[in-house]
């Protein structure tokens, strides 16, 4: 696994979470993946997010952090604005906005290229500055947009990709606190990231 791999030879684990515009899923992965490397005591693990282009955090997904108990503070006006996430007062927030995945606030090397969706998956097949790229995909909740589902979709997609990056980084802490091995089996893309 790429994150117990690199925090094991002391070199930071770098993932940025790819998804076509940067306002839905990669933008919930990076957040959940920061806080529960934080949660598990994970040190060395940096998150990012990035799109093929770069639109807004969508208030959708921002509505679903705020359901699962993240608290937002926004700090400028733009039509894509910089937000503070704040998962507890123990870490530091993440400060979220859209951005491609090449903007120069994300790492230019030495880093896991996560692709969170389908279309990013076909539009940047190779990413020539990315150690490893790993599929990982969840459905897009815009799906239900304007319907009377969508907080219950924008939730279930938030407790999903909760559940996994827990998962994840459940198994980095295991694999580093007790010295084992990280075997996958091949059927969870989450694990090789």
């Amino acid at each position: 696994m790429y994150v117990t791999a690199r925090v094991g030879s002391g070199e930071p684990a770098r993932l940025t979470f790819i998804c076509t515009h940067n306002s839905r899923r990669s933008q919930m992965a990076q957040i959940w993946a920061y806080t529960a490397a934080r949660f598990f005591g994970i040190q060395g693990v940096a998150t990012y997010s990035g799109g093929t282009e770069a639109t807004a955090f969508d208030p959708r997904a921002v509505s679903a952090m705020v359901r699962a108990g993240f608290r937002v503070e926004r700090q400028s006006k733009e039509a894509n604005p910089i937000l503070l996430v704040h998962a507890g007062n123990e870490i530091p927030p993440v400060r979220a906005f859209s951005k491609a995945y090449h903007d120069p606030s994300n790492p230019q090397h030495g880093f896991c290229a996560v692709v969170t969706c389908s279309s990013a998956d076909r539009e940047c097949p190779v990413i020539p500055s990315a150690d490893r790229r790993v599929f990982v995909p969840y459905e897009d909740p815009k799906t239900a947009d304007g319907t009377d589902r969508e907080a219950e979709v924008y939730d279930e997609r938030c407790r999903e990709i909760c559940r996994e990056m827990v998962w994840l980084f459940a198994r980095a802490e295991g694999a580093a606190g007790t010295g084992g091995t990280d075997q996958a089996d091949g059927t969870d893309q989450a694990a090789n990231a």
